[in-house]
Parts: C-alpha cells; structure tokens; sequence
C-alpha cells in the first residue's frame, strides 16, 4: 500500500486561479475532497479530523477556496455587498459555479475520476453546485451547515448578526489579533452544547494569518457569489447522487430549516440534525459524523459493485 506523506502539499489551476491542496493518507483510499466555508482557510478542518477519516479508508484532500489562504486572491476586483449583488447578480466577480469548477481542478491534479465530496456551510453549496454541473465526479454528497439557496435560512438573528459584523470589521494586524479574533468568532456562532478548546481555535486561528491574513472584500466577493448564485432546489430535485445533510439544530448562522430545505430537495438524501450544534464542527460529534460520512460511502461502494 502507498502512502502520501501527512500533508503532502500541491497545486491546482481553474485558468487563472490557481488552488493551494494538501493531502491525507493512502493513495489507494476512498478519494474525499474536504471543501471549506466563507472567508476560512483549509485549516478549519484540523489535522487529526483528516487523519480520523484516513483511519476509515479514506485518501483525504483540503483546499483554500479562490480569495483564501494559498489560493489566488482576486486583489483589487470589486468586492460588492449583498445588496448591490442581489439587486444586480452581473455585479459579483464569480459565482458558485467558478468555485465549483475551482475544485474540479483539485479532483483533476489529484487524477481522481470521481470522489466523496463533503462541504461545510460555502463549502457545502459548493459541493451540491459541484455535484449538479458534474454528477459523474461525485460518488456521494454531504451537505454540512449549508443551504439550497441564498434566501433559504441565512438570516442571523439581529443581535448575531450585528455581533458578527462587528467583529468581522474590527482590523486584524498581527498573527495575536487573528488568533483573537478566531476564538471571540468562535464563541459567536459555535455549538452551545459542546464546549471547545479555545488554543486549537487560536492556532487556526494565528497558523490561518501567517499563511495569509486575507481581507475583508475577499470574503465579499464569497458572499456575492452565494448571493448571486441563486436557488439550487430545482436543480438539486434531478440529482441522483447519494446524499448526506447534516445540520446543527442550534445553529446561529445558515439555520436548521436550510438544511431541512437540502435534504427535501435531493432524492433520497438523509438527513441528519444534532440538538446543541452550532456553525461548527464540535469534536465530540466527529464519531458520529464521520460514521454517518463512512456509512454513506459503503452504501455507495456496495450499489456500485452490484451495478457493475
């Protein structure tokens, strides 16, 4: 068996926008594309959940979105607000589907044909886009803490709202600041039912700004393409592709009933919600998550060997 060193780095290109990639695990795994959320770095999916879902067969890959971490950052291209991009969608830089082929270009450095495609919040819109525009590439789908569309559960409570574009505005100068940052971030809109170590959030936090300290339009022009992206429902309602929605019951940011929306859009797909979680992933539900990751590519394995 063949093995990638922990961390193997490399990189991709969609055109001209070339994606940072690291990989996890045994070349001859079930291939997993781990895809991030708004404004947040590869590095939100910690080394040892990697190396957990290599421990269950899988070979592991997480990338930096276009405007994050080693990937291209569109520096000087208008960053819009929502407003602007929801009255004029033309007037966002890319849409989802840029960032849909962004990891195409992942799956094709990497030489995968197909892979299990698993997203968190942008991530998972991603992935859902993704598996709409090249359902052959994706064995089985999992949708985390996302939505079908960009009106579909995403309005905040006020009070977290305004917390949240409070400290996203506040200036972040220093590797110290970021780690702050992270941490307050965290407290925000993580899982009220499972308390988190606030050092592992503060070394993304701090690793995530020594790789790149980003900027506040790189993350605008995220959100525009979510906003002008539209409604996926009708789409998502032809996919036949096995289909995985988990979602927090308590979640501050994307909240429950887009999850629910996902899961009814999708034939067959599951859905799985957790009472007490937050715009997170908590470590104490990773054994259930993953299992429930696992179970979805076994079925997905076992239907294929039948087909075939």
């Amino acid at each position: 068996m063949a093995y990638l060193e922990g961390g193997t780095m490399g990189m991709a290109r969609n055109g001209d926008i070339e994606l940072a990639y690291e990989t996890f695990g045994a070349t001859d795994g079930e291939p997993l594309l781990l895809i991030s959320g708004t404004g947040v770095q590869m590095l939100i999916f910690p080394d040892d959940l990697c190396d957990a879902l290599v421990d269950l067969g899988f070979t592991v890959a997480r990338f930096d979105n276009r405007d994050t971490g080693l990937s291209t950052h569109l520096t000087g291209v208008p960053a819009p607000g929502w407003l602007k991009t929801m009255i004029r969608p033309s007037s966002a830089p890319y849409r989802l589907e840029d960032m849909a082929e962004d990891a195409l270009a992942v799956l094709d450095a990497l030489g995968w044909r197909s892979a299990h495609l698993v997203g968190t919040s942008l991530g998972g819109m991603i992935a859902q886009t993704l598996a709409i525009r090249h359902p052959a590439r994706v064995r089985t789908l999992t949708s985390i803490m996302s939505t079908p569309g960009a009106r579909i559960g995403t309005m905040p409570k006020i009070a977290t709202l305004r917390a949240i574009m409070k400290l996203a505005h506040m200036p972040v100068t220093s590797p110290d600041q970021a780690a702050q940052e992270a941490v307050e971030m965290k407290k925000l809109i993580g899982s009220p039912r499972y308390p988190f170590d606030e050092k592992e959030a503060a070394d993304i936090g701090r690793r995530s700004y020594e790789r790149h300290p980003g900027s506040p339009d790189g993350d605008a022009r995220q959100r525009a393409a979510v906003t002008a992206s539209g409604d996926r429902r009708k789409a998502l309602a032809a996919l036949r592709v096995p289909t995985l929605v988990l979602h927090g019951e308590d979640d501050p940011v994307i909240r429950l009933k887009a999850g629910q929306a996902t899961a009814a859009a999708i034939p067959g797909a599951r859905l799985v919600t957790y009472p007490g979680m937050g715009h997170d992933l908590p470590r104490q539900l990773w054994p259930s998550m993953l299992g429930h990751i696992r179970a979805l590519a076994m079925a997905h394995d076992a239907d294929h060997v039948i087909d075939n």
